[in-house]
């Protein structure tokens, strides 16, 4: 064999291995017969051997679970009730693991992975993050149970432990020593209201709470000091406590201790765990009471298993959580969406670093964490998204950043998903490294979010990003989008846990018949009913067991669903047509100078009016391009330039199919924005509608006097 006819045999042999099949392989192999000189040998050798790298180490897409164009299947030849496509038959998901079952057990499962590796994280300002150990956190929870049964309480699911604060380590630790004694935890918030929070405590006839700052055990005592809370007997604190509170605690027969104190009875006091099983009550979730009293969601240890086991269903092959990822913790541990977070990362061995408590000090916590998990909302990743397009000033560096998005959604689109690309180097690197650099995995919940922004996030931070729904009352989520689909406008297929079925809402002109309809909910993901109240628990919950969301969805052609419209809140206009304000609110919030929006209608009016907190990110900017100077505030003032705003978002609404009673014709600019510290948002940061209502009542009032239609 001749030595040219030996160096294309070489070069046959490298193609191969580099992955080049069928026609690919025979073009270079047409190129290779062609008469070879030896003199040209070591050019062609150096070029080869560069292509070979090339292929060998170009990004491959990530391989999907099941077919994309086929997410979820139809349950008994019904296209309107689907399953994942995951599963084998009709039988949906209780467990991944099968020795995993409850909270507890995933919990043991990380400390068994990790031992003294670090799980829990905090820090003080300006510091890096101290860790506790897997093994401390299992002390500390054994402690602080044995201290709970020291105190009188019942190693039982019937035992409620009330949980009062931001979250921390000694709040994740309180919700395990309750698992490990198979007591229920009870979350308190502060947005929750006076009111709200004595219909809970008595209602789950409460005796001890846990409070992380003497503040909180103040204003629970203060209740009881006026006889509120007859059953609250002890009132345990976090941090420093004063004297003058434990004197006033004995006065009222409250006992007030420091948690190191309850803590050091425990260990005087071992008991063994007792460990619960699935059907047993693990956490009564309130919910946020944006209309009512806060209704208790009862969600068992076997609920929480089958949503986890979900995940990591629709995830192995594709992305595992690894011992050395850690995941940020800021979204409310009061609620079911962060705490599904952290017993996922629990499960296996990874760790969880707490926020210091502080949301605008947030950005510096992650930049100093560096987390590979960020579980996140869409406002959220709007302002990321807003702060990335207002910090780029000149029209060159804009076209690039355009250029390079798009670049970069072309990989998407073929399933391509990666952080170490050129354009990540050029134009990306800064925007991951604010992010702490490191980022995996983030996971999006708890309202709609733009497909602009997800696609653009998608391609400028290099990483996973999933989208999911659900609500508490079925422990977390029931839809989520697969590795692989990197599309946006859904949020994914039904999780192996849940079967999904949407049901006809004639009033809306939405039919199952047409794909579209109510969302319900049927699983082992579903809650057992509101704590204590019968007559909401069977409206929401069919007797056959299905949940009924009040969101209303669509089924697309590849098997996911669509968030398009929600029934609770609809209302009729005075000429009778009925009004989703949820659904136009979304649509408005893509214009690029709103931040939040509420829109508003009245059964005695013929037309809707919005409350807007334009985006102070662009907005000053913005308004300049059209001719108006001024600070933010005294350009919400301008009422022509009011009018240029609602022209525009009338633009976005057109162009969004919003029918014309559907359009806001007046509306108010506001330059504070909603929050939770302000009333006008819930923790999980929805709109307190009834609240933001009658916080702009006099502008709602002074607008349908002063505008004619």
């Amino acid at each position: 064999m001749t030595e040219a006819m030996h160096f294309q045999e070489w070069l046959r042999s490298l193609y191969s291995s580099a992955g080049l099949k069928g026609s690919e392989l025979e073009d270079f192999w047409s190129v290779l017969r062609l008469p070879v000189s030896t003199s040209s040998l070591l050019g062609l050798g150096a070029l080869a051997s560069l292509t070979a790298y090339w292929l060998m180490t170009r990004p491959r897409p990530m391989p999907p679970p099941c077919d994309l164009q086929s997410q979820s299947v139809a349950v008994g030849g019904n296209p309107s009730c689907r399953r994942s496509a995951l599963l084998k038959d009709d039988k949906l998901l209780d467990f991944y693991f099968d020795d995993i079952r409850t909270g507890y057990d995933m919990f043991l499962r990380g400390l068994q992975i990790t031992g003294d590796g670090p799980c829990l994280g905090f820090r003080k300002p300006g510091q890096p993050y101290e860790w506790i150990s897997y093994t401390e956190v299992a002390q500390q929870a054994v402690a602080l149970g044995s201290g709970l049964l020291a105190k009188g309480c019942q190693a039982n699911p019937q035992q409620f432990i009330g949980v009062f604060g931001q979250n921390s380590p000694q709040w994740t630790i309180s919700e395990l020593a309750c698992y490990t004694y198979s007591m229920a935890l009870v979350p308190l918030y502060d947005t929750l209201g006076l009111e709200s929070i004595i219909h809970i405590l008595n209602l789950t006839e409460i005796s001890l709470v846990i409070c992380d700052r003497e503040e909180k055990a103040a204003s629970l005592l203060e209740i009881k000091e006026k006889g509120s809370t007859p059953t609250l007997s002890c009132l345990v604190v976090c941090k420093d406590l004063s004297p003058e509170l434990v004197e006033r605690g004995r006065k009222s027969e409250v006992d007030v201790l420091k948690l190191d104190e309850l803590m050091d009875l425990g260990r005087q006091n071992l008991r063994d765990p007792v460990s619960p099983q699935p059907q047993d009550l693990a956490v009564v979730c309130f919910t946020s009471g944006t209309t009512g009293k806060p209704k208790g969601a009862m969600i068992t240890h076997g609920n929480i298993a089958s949503n986890t086991s979900s995940v990591i269903k629709i995830l192995e092959g594709s992305f595992e959580i690894k011992q050395d990822d850690v995941s940020i913790s800021y979204l409310p541990l009061a609620h079911m969406f962060e705490r599904m977070i952290q017993l996922s990362m629990f499960c296996h061995g990874a760790r969880v670093g707490f926020y210091q408590g502080d949301i605008s000090l947030l950005m510096d916590d992650i930049k100093t964490l560096k987390p590979t998990f960020f579980p996140v909302v869409p406002r959220l990743l709007n302002r990321i998204y807003d702060k990335i397009l207002s910090s780029v000033n000149s029209p060159f560096r804009r076209a690039l950043l355009h250029f390079a998005v798009r670049r970069k959604q072309a990989e998407l689109s073929a399933g391509i998903v990666r952080n170490n690309s050129l354009w990540d180097k050029l134009v990306f690197r800064k925007i991951q490294a604010s992010m702490g650099g490191n980022l995996r995995f983030v996971l999006t919940a708890s309202a709609p979010i733009s497909p602009t922004v997800l696609s653009f996030l998608r391609a400028t931070l290099g990483c996973l990003i999933f989208e999911g729904y659900g609500q508490t009352e079925c422990t977390a989520g029931c839809t989520f989008s697969l590795p692989g689909d990197w599309s946006s406008g859904h949020v994914g297929a039904p999780l192996p846990c849940a079967m999904v079925k949407v049901v006809d809402i004639p009033e809306m002109d939405y039919y199952a018949k047409n794909g579209a309809g109510e969302i319900c909910i049927r699983g082992p993901c579903v809650f057992k009913g509101y704590l204590r109240d019968p007559e909401k628990s069977a409206e929401a919950l069919e007797s056959d067991g299905w949940l009924h969301t009040g969101d209303v969805g669509q089924w697309l052609p590849n098997g996911t669903l669509r968030i398009i419209d929600r029934k609770k809140h609809i209302f009729k206009l005075s000429q009778g047509e009925y009004i989703a304000p949820e659904k136009i609110e979304n649509v408005y919030m893509r214009c690029a100078t709103v931040l939040q929006v509420f829109v508003h209608g009245d059964s005695l009016e013929s037309f809707l009016i919005g409350i807007v907190v334009p985006n102070p990110e662009v907005f000053v900017t913005w308004a300049k391009d059209q001719g108006f100077v001024g600070s933010y505030e005294e350009l919400c003032q301008n009422p022509d330039l009011t009018k240029i705003v609602m022209k525009d978002m009338q633009a976005v609404g057109k162009v969004a199919g919003l029918k014309s009673f559907e359009q806001i014709k007046a509306l108010h600019l506001h330059p504070e924005m909603f929050s939770v510290a302000n009333g006008l948002l819930t923790p999980t940061l929805k709109s307190r509608r009834v609240d933001i209502r009658r916080a702009f009542q006099e502008q709602i009032s002074s607008i349908y006097s002063k505008t004619t239609h």
